[in-house]
């Protein structure tokens, strides 16, 4: 068989990378659950009508079908099946099918592989890994949940080695209303416009208003100037009057953006930032808005995105409005990968390693390993009854830093810390590794 030709887009992570992506997971597992989420997976396919109702592109949608289809079958809607790009239609599509079995507000977590059809780049791929956390009620959606999703990721990201994050907020309706006080009869042609500031630039931006939002030069250049009110607080809210405008909605997206911004500066004084330019520019967003920056890897864009949605879960007269946020954790690691900032103290979990002093005394050993699996310590016993010193370097060589050699003629077991050379007598159901070795330390 020729050596296998990787495929762009799909990373496999070595066996240290995939342990440290494991601790970032379970330390976002029990964030999340301390928050009061509760774990859910859906399925990884959803109908083609589904998926593109957002506004996506088919381009970006992988479709799946049998291989080999039985002959003279009809078509079925398993013919128009395409793998999730987020996870954020799935959960709408579960809680419209099982509203009755829920109780609301329905707060869930979720950690699962999407599917993107994109051009991979670094931080970007084609199958990665998101983390979502969302809170769906029935009817109405009370705007403080709005206000708790940065602490929840806030919280989540601090615990982790990572440089730290600024989670950047607006309020769509502050746009919008900004817009609507303007006399723009196109608001949502207007933030998508807006959401490209970052991409092309204010000039390009300006054109775009003037030609998919029917802005004038005046319109347009007031549109910038929100767009670059940014502050740590709600001084935001001040600088957004100066402009002049007014209107409804405009008031009410300054009030919960304010709430927002507040909560978060009492939560955790830096973590946020009241940034107007932060559009999202998907239709279904609503209300509160959020994109993180990670510090230092500014320019690779947000890893950490959402907001509130009123309108994705609805079914005849029943509406499930909503607010999640979801940390591309395939993105976040392949950054520090990339950039050797993140390191994991020892490639295996393996603390021990039990010595085989012969091959007939392996069942012995075989005991000592179990003897020390049930008291939560990860060992090993060494796979063949060579040398000391040979298996010695093999435990070097898996970076496991203790050694335990059985007694022998009615002699006490000894263990050996390889890194000090210190070595001393010690009985399987009582002795314990220090804390800091018990487990691989992620740094």
């Amino acid at each position: 068989m020729s050596k296998p030709t990787p495929i762009s887009g799909f990373p496999e992570w070595t066996p240290s990378q995939r342990m440290i992506e494991q601790y970032v997971l379970d330390r976002l597992r029990d964030t999340f659950e301390l928050y009061g989420f509760a774990p859910l997976e859906t399925r990884a396919v959803e109908p083609l009508d589904q998926l593109l109702r957002k506004g996506e592109t088919s381009k970006e949608v992988y479709v799946i079908r049998r291989l080999h289809e039985e002959e003279g079958a009809a078509p079925t809607a398993e013919d128009t099946l395409g793998l999730h790009f987020d996870l954020t239609v799935p959960f709408a599509r579960y809680v419209l099918e099982n509203a009755g079995k829920l109780q609301f507000p329905f707060r869930r977590y979720q950690i699962q592989k999407v599917w993107r059809g994109e051009r991979p780049q670094e931080g970007r791929y084609r199958e990665f890994l998101q983390a979502d956390i969302d809170i769906v009620d029935r009817d109405d959606l009370a705007a403080h949940h709005e206000a708790e999703m940065p602490l929840v990721i806030g919280d989540a990201l601090r615990g982790l080695p990572i440089p730290p994050v600024r989670i950047q907020v607006n309020n769509r309706k502050v746009c919008e209303g900004f817009y609507l006080g303007l006399g723009l009869t196109d608001p949502e042609a207007a933030l998508r416009a807006v959401d490209k500031l970052d991409k092309i630039g204010p000039d390009k931006v300006a054109e775009l208003l003037v030609a998919s939002a029917g802005a004038n030069e005046a319109q347009a250049k007031a549109c910038l100037a929100l767009a670059q009110i940014s502050a740590p607080d709600a001084a935001f809210a001040a600088e957004v009057r100066a402009l002049g405008v007014s209107h409804p909605l405009l008031d009410s997206g300054i009030e919960e953006l304010t709430r927002v911004v507040e909560t978060a500066a009492a939560h955790a004084p830096g973590l946020c930032v009241a940034d107007l330019r932060i559009a999202r520019g998907l239709d279904y967003y609503t209300g509160t808005v959020y994109e993180t920056q990670l510090q230092g890897f500014e320019r690779f864009g947000s890893i950490c995105s959402g907001g509130r949605y009123d309108n994705l879960a609805a079914s005849g007269a029943s509406r499930f409005p909503g607010v999640g946020i979801s940390i591309g954790v395939s993105r976040l690691l392949g950054l520090l990968f990339g950039a050797d900032r993140l390191t994991v103290s020892r490639s295996v979990p393996t603390c021990v390693l039990v010595a085989v002093p012969t091959e007939e005394r392996r069942t012995e050993t075989d005991r000592i390993a179990q003897a020390l699996r049930g008291r939560g310590i990860p060992c090993e016993v060494s796979p063949t009854a060579a040398k000391f010193g040979k298996q010695i370097r093999y435990a070097e060589r898996r970076g496991i830093p203790y050694v335990w050699f059985p007694g022998v003629d009615g002699a006490p077991d000894e263990v050996k810390d390889i890194r000090s050379g210190e070595q001393v007598t010690a009985a399987a159901g009582e002795w314990n590794p220090p804390r800091a070795d018990l487990k691989p330390l992620v740094s």
